[in-house]
């Protein structure tokens, strides 16, 4: 029999914790582990870029709802990474980054890619250490595993130097590295404490109850039955432009007329505008329940008397209270119109869009380009949207909808398009993924067609080809005048010539009404697909009915 290595640990590890699946890149430092996977049922998606890889963790994490495992390099690898964990980190996913480094005995000697990884890392994650040798490597992935779910799920960093990954494995300890955080977790929301926020919430005319980027992709379902338990507006959000979401339509209309504000696990943020009129009413009152004691603080900070009620809880047991609660606190006359109105509000669209036309010949506009593509989610039970980029990012959150969704989220980062379409296509095999992204998306990380070709991962990618960072050009004309709108153009390019190349499919459209034929004869081939669509350069729809 092999001599069993620090290595061999940590995959037994691997298995303990049902990880089947790892997205890497390969590296010296972390060899040792691809060896010692090699007759275990665990798959190694490899990347071709370690933000890549950490995306695409990212994205399974939200699709699947278990740990989302990524594993680099040390060094340069490691650092590729980091930039990545700040979107996991913003949208509350629960990622671990396992990333080799350099030998524990060649430390302070100027070792190979020898660098601070744990304090890098650590202003991102939850929590970020270094292995202190092979009999701590099982234990301390299993604890970074439980704290990356716990509370408010987020990245976890854990390095592994090569030479407890090389060394014969002593006798496992229990416990993890001295240097490793301790987990801890939240009492539950308490029925008594449950019932006066609900009693709070009812004795209100306009009540309304904001959830944090969680609610969107882990429980959609939960809130829907806590809404009509309730009978109050319960709204989810995940994007930087908070309730000004196209996806809410009109809903930051109707929100400055809440008179009562529940906040579970959302962070009074920019998105919220800080809980300040006038996007909040100046005298509506707030409750908070946040796994977290600083964010609370910060609001009982910024919004002073006008936060009644602050409580520190996880937010699968809160739902669980107040859905409790919701039964036995009587309920007291409000304004019978208000919930219809909040939902009549974020349905709102302008009925122009679906016949709308460019001002800019051969080119699409995109709204009706975005509802083009409705169709092609309609198509599965559980279809996914990927939605990246800045304005047409917009459309698409505006246009369309599907079962499952994972957008670039509160970071308002881009880039993680084809990497998030990869995932969603290994996650959720069968099932239909739309990925929308801009021109200066695909940029980033168009190499990763060829890991979706390699993994037989379809998926269609489409670009919206404004041939510039629209986004930022909006903002010049807005700012500063459209005579120095200049240094943000792109070329028109042929991202769909960019997947034929790695074997992909693709397709180049310049009318909307070609959108949707296209978009089906790409997906009847079975592959990575770009579809690349010429597209006016609007502004993202700002939704109001008056």
């Amino acid at each position: 029999m092999a001599e069993r290595l620090g290595a061999h640990s940590l995959v037994d590890a691997f298995k303990a914790q049902g990880v089947n699946s790892i997205f890497t890149l390969s590296g010296n430092h972390i060899m040792p582990i691809f060896d010692a996977v090699i007759d275990e049922p665990i798959k190694l998606i490899h990347t071709r870029h370690e933000a890549a890889t950490v995306h695409m963790a990212d994205a399974y994490a939200r699709l699947s709802g278990k740990v989302g495992v990524a594993m680099v390099t040390g060094g340069p690898g490691h650092a590729n990474a980091v930039s990545a964990l700040y979107t996991a980190a913003m949208a509350e996913s629960p990622v671990v980054l396992l990333s080799g480094h350099a030998p524990l005995n060649q430390l302070g000697k100027g070792a190979f890619q020898e660098m601070s990884q744990a304090d890098i890392a650590a202003p991102l994650c939850k929590a970020s250490w270094t292995c202190a040798g092979p009999q701590y490597l099982a234990a301390d992935f299993q604890l970074a595993c439980a704290i990356a779910q716990s509370g408010r799920p987020g990245p976890v960093h854990l390095s592994l130097p090569a030479d407890a990954l090389e060394s014969p494995l002593p006798n496992a300890s229990t416990t993890p590295s001295p240097s490793a955080p301790k987990l801890t977790l939240n009492a539950p929301l308490t029925s008594e404490k449950a019932q006066s926020i609900v009693t709070q919430l009812r004795a209100a005319q306009k009540p309304v109850v904001i959830v944090g980027p969680r609610g969107c992709y882990r429980y959609a379902k939960q809130l829907h039955a806590l809404s009509k338990a309730l009978g109050v507006p319960v709204i989810a959000t995940e994007s930087p432009r908070g309730v000004g979401d196209p996806s809410l339509g009109a809903f930051a209309e109707v929100l400055a007329q809440s008179d009562c504000v529940l906040l579970l696990e959302k962070r009074l943020d920019f998105t919220l505008k800080f809980g300040n009129a006038p996007t909040f009413k100046a005298d509506a009152r707030f409750m908070q329940i946040d796994s977290e004691a600083n964010e609370l603080k910060r609001s009982q900070n910024a919004l002073g008397s006008r936060l009644e009620i602050a409580l520190q809880a996880d937010l699968s047991s809160s739902m669980d209270a107040l859905l409790h609660a919701a039964q036995s606190v009587p309920t007291k006359p409000q304004d019978a119109s208000w919930l219809p109105w909040v939902n009549e509000a974020i349905a709102y669209r302008p009925n122009t869009w679906s016949t709308a036309t460019s001002k800019t010949p051969n080119h699409a506009h995109p709204g009706r380009a975005m509802l083009a593509l409705q169709a092609i989610l309609d198509s599965h039970p559980d279809s996914v949207l990927v939605i990246d980029g800045g304005e047409i990012g917009q459309w698409a959150q505006a246009c369309l909808h599907a079962p499952n969704r994972v957008i670039n989220g509160v970071a308002g980062s881009i880039g993680a398009a084809l990497p998030f379409a990869t995932a969603a296509a290994f996650t959720k095999p069968g099932v239909p993924v739309v990925a929308v992204m801009g021109d200066g998306t695909f940029g980033f990380h168009s190499s990763e067609l060829d890991t979706a070709v390699r993994y037989q991962l379809p998926f269609i990618g489409v670009v919206g080809n404004d041939a510039c960072w629209n986004a930022e050009y909006q903002i010049q004309i807005r700012e500063y005048g459209q005579e120095r709108a200049k240094g943000c153009e792109l070329l028109p390019s042929r991202y769909d010539q960019v997947a034929l190349a790695f074997g992909g499919a693709g397709e180049l459209v310049t009318d909307a009404l070609d959108v949707l034929p296209a978009a089906q004869r790409l997906q009847a081939k079975g592959l990575p697909a770009i579809l690349n669509i010429l597209i006016e350069g609007l502004p993202a729809p700002n939704l109001k009915r008056s």
